[in-house]
């Protein structure tokens, strides 16, 4: 509720102050004039003064239309103060006039209240139309943004639609030369790529400048320049006037009489891959939307860049794989080795042409059969641990040896690596490679057959070489000795000349038989005959140690128990060699022999401290640098069927392991 300003200066104001006037005038005119005027009816049987008083409602009436609440409550009290005195002492019939006072102030006061009510109906009316004016400006601002984001969005669609339908970047850089020009109504266009290894700029197209002019502006440094700034920093730049900016290091933008320039990135995946640059020869200011157009445009052709490259990417790729499909394929198929794929359960599911060697059937009949069909009991045990092994992830040696039987019966040996096959992180089968070894197993069956004969008759040659240099050459050799001496005793005639050369005869005879008894030790002890391998190692072992001087220590651990005679025989043979060898060569202080049985094998460990030296690669290559006995103790433990290893290097002496199988 507030007064009006500068009342007094509206016309109504003196109106209703003349009417107030008037009217109190007619109220007091008895008291004014009186006797002037006779009767006390007016108007419709009432009374003068009640009309007067009703005159006083209708000024507040009038002035609560014009001014509004607080003049028309000023009226009211002033009416009320006019009235009240005139109803209390000059007044006829007082109650009635006090009646009517209160009757004329409470109508007075409702008409207030009245007016009151249409006041904040009026406020929030207008509230509401000055809410719904906003609303609706607020709705065409929106329909206006919409309408513009529509038709840009209509044009990023074009852009986007013509960008997609090229994969080659060459020509996705065209299209967006052209879509930029016609969107942008620019006079130059500038697309810079980066190469990445040179931290070098290339403009790739240009619209709107010579080839000279491009050829001048190629070749941009990162962080050189306006678009070397800008792939710099990923930032959109806007130069006002390009001629004159101190950044200018092209003299060409002058000759060109490019002004305004904007630029902005081109990135693909938050990395910048290039810039896009539009110019104008004549002054231009680029409005905030149009950056942002350009801004989205260059985005656009980043990522079809990318999806360009991406393609070129996938396209070689694809062709690569399909090169080395087709290889695989040609070897998969023309592989000397069987090759199938079986899933879990053991069904064939694909093979090679190899694998009708080892089954007997055509690869298109080898399909859909289980690989039950072509093993024995023993077979399908060893199969199923090496699944499980392979399910488990454990590790074991590969490649194993197994044996198949064919369509027509016939048992094939052979070497099989396997490897399992997995889906998304799932098994789904077994990949086999497989060799058909059953011929080579058969020549070395074969082979060590023969050579067990050969030793065996070099043992037997060796045994009756050693029996007849004991019982027939040491013996003649004694008897000379003992006739020497016998003559020596029976002839005392002799000179002093001639005892000394007799004795020095004696001698030598006696060095020669002690070489020839050693000499048939070597050949055949015959304590390994008689108490078997373990004696004889002892006493090999302190024999060796007599004659080199090498400290020599042998240590027996688990169940003692004896072995085949051939087998004891080519284990004797295979430590007399290494202990050789510790004698001969190595210049050892140390040597030690360990002997362990165990369950299932037995491990012999020889180790000595002495100079060592340079093992050749492969055990074939031990004939060629002359070291002939490593080669006889690896071909006599393969007659046992066991491994044998020899580790060395210069100066840290030499250790040989062999390890055999029990019960063969």
């Amino acid at each position: 509720m507030r007064f009006p300003h500068k009342i007094w200066s509206n016309y109504h104001f003196w109106i209703i102050l003349a009417l107030f006037g008037v009217v109190t005038l007619f109220l007091y005119r008895d008291v004014i004039w009186p006797g002037g005027f006779k009767s006390d009816v007016f108007l419709f049987n009432l009374s003068r003064h009640t009309i007067e008083r009703n005159l006083f409602l209708l000024i507040a009436l009038y002035t609560g239309f014009v001014f509004g609440i607080l003049p028309t409550l000023i009226v009211i009290c002033a009416s009320l103060a006019v009235m009240l005195p005139q109803a209390l002492f000059y007044s006829a019939n007082r109650s009635d006039a006090i009646l009517e006072v209160i009757l004329v102030t409470i109508a007075g006061l409702a008409f207030l209240y009245w007016i009151r009510i249409k006041e904040n109906d009026d406020r929030r009316y207008k509230k509401a139309v000055n809410a719904l004016e906003n609303t609706q400006e607020q709705l065409q601002a929106r329909i206006r943004e919409a309408r513009a984001n529509a038709r840009r969005l209509a044009t990023l669609n074009t852009i986007s639609n013509a960008l997609s339908q090229y994969l080659e970047p060459a020509k996705v850089i065209e299209t967006a030369v052209e879509m930029v020009g016609e969107v942008m109504e620019v006079e130059v266009i500038l697309v810079y790529t980066i190469e990445p290894r040179q931290n070098d700029m290339i403009l790739t197209a240009y619209e709107g400048i010579s080839p000279e002019s491009a050829a001048e502006l190629d070749h941009v440094k990162v962080g050189e320049g306006f678009n070397g700034e800008v792939a710099a920093t990923g930032e959109v730049m806007l130069v006002p006037d390009a001629s004159s900016d101190h950044r200018l290091t092209r003299a060409v933008v002058i000759r060109n009489k490019i002004h305004p320039l904007l630029i902005v990135p081109m990135k693909s995946k938050g990395e910048v891959i290039g810039t896009l640059c539009v110019g104008m020869r004549r002054p231009r200011a680029f409005l905030p939307d149009e950056i942002d157009l350009l801004s989205t445009i260059a985005g656009q052709i980043a990522s079809a860049l990318t999806n360009a490259k991406l393609y070129a990417e996938a396209r070689e790729i694809a062709d690569q794989f399909y090169k080395s499909a087709r290889d695989y394929r040609n070897l998969f198929e023309n592989a000397h080795d069987a090759i199938w794929f079986q899933d879990l359960d053991g069904k064939i599911l694909a093979g090679n042409r190899a694998t009708l060697m080892i089954s007997g059937y055509p690869v298109d009949e080898l399909i859909g059969r289980n690989v039950q069909e072509f093993m024995d009991a023993e077979m399908l045990k060893l199969g199923r641990e090496v699944g499980k092994k392979l399910l488990k992830g454990e590790p074991f040696n590969q490649p194993y040896e197994q044996q198949t039987v064919t369509k027509d019966g016939i048992r094939r040996t052979l070497t099989l690596t396997t490897i399992l096959m997995t889906v998304d992180d799932k098994p789904v089968g077994f990949q086999h490679i497989a060799r058909d070894v059953s011929e080579e197993r058969r020549m070395q069956k074969n082979l060590r057959y023969y050579l067990n004969q050969i030793t065996r008759a070099q043992e037997e040659e060796r045994k009756r070489i050693s029996r007849e240099l004991h019982d027939d050459t040491a013996q003649a050799l004694f008897a000379i000795s003992r006739q020497m001496d016998n003559f020596m005793r029976d002839n005392v005639g002799l000179s002093q000349q001639q005892r000394i050369i007799l004795q020095d005869i004696r001698q030598r005879i006696g060095v020669t038989l002690q070489g020839i008894r050693r000499f048939s030790q070597d050949l055949r002890p015959s304590i390994i005959d008689d108490l078997g391998l373990l004696p004889a190692v002892q006493w090999l072992v302190k024999q060796k140690a007599e004659d080199s001087g090498i400290d020599i220590s042998i240590k027996i651990t688990g169940k003692e128990q004896r072995l085949l005679p051939e087998m004891e025989l080519i284990l004797f043979r295979i430590i007399q060699e290494a202990l050789n060898n510790i004698g001969k060569h190595a210049e050892a202080a140390r040597a030690e022999v360990n002997i362990e049985f165990a369950d299932s094998q037995l491990t012999v460990a020889i180790r000595d401290n002495g100079k060592g030296f340079d093992l050749p690669e492969a055990v074939g290559d031990l004939s060629n640098s002359g070291k002939l006995g490593l080669v006889g103790m690896h071909e006599r433990v393969s007659l046992l069927g066991g491994t044998l290893t020899i580790q060395s290097k210069p100066g840290q002496g030499t250790a040989v392991d062999l390890s055999i199988p029990l019960g063969i």
